[in-house]
């Protein structure tokens, strides 16, 4: 398994490997052409990952108990993060469009949220 981080300071990054008990990695932001796939397929990013105005919170190769594990201990720790698992579908993605969709999505939800339960006729 295998979390990166975008948008975090080198200190929050540092708490967030102290809190999972794993290795986090920094998406620098040359990586923003990328293919997802390439970036995963990395063992070494170089750089910074807080160029990003929002959070990000990419896990690769996880079992289901260990994604739990991420978004409960950094819902704990840090607001507003944006949580992806990769799918074969995501690994083709430039990281640049990824992001861009992840803040979409969280958009159209926080919206959602804000409505309530009843649908706008």
């Amino acid at each position: 398994m295998k979390a990166y981080a975008i948008g975090f300071t080198p200190q929050e990054v540092e708490e967030l490997r102290e809190i999972l008990g794993t290795e986090v990695l920094c998406i620098p932001e040359y990586c923003r052409d990328w293919a997802l796939a390439s970036i995963v397929s990395q063992e070494k990013l170089e750089g910074r990952c807080d160029w990003h105005f929002r959070k990000f919170i990419i896990i690769h190769e996880a079992t289901n108990e260990e994604i739990k594990k991420i978004l409960e201990a950094v819902k704990r720790k840090f607001e507003n993060v944006i949580f992806a698992t990769t799918t074969p579908t995501s690994l083709t993605w430039r990281l640049e469009d990824l992001l861009n969709e992840l803040i979409r999505e969280d958009e159209y939800f926080k919206n959602l949220r804000r409505r309530g339960p009843y649908l706008e006729l």
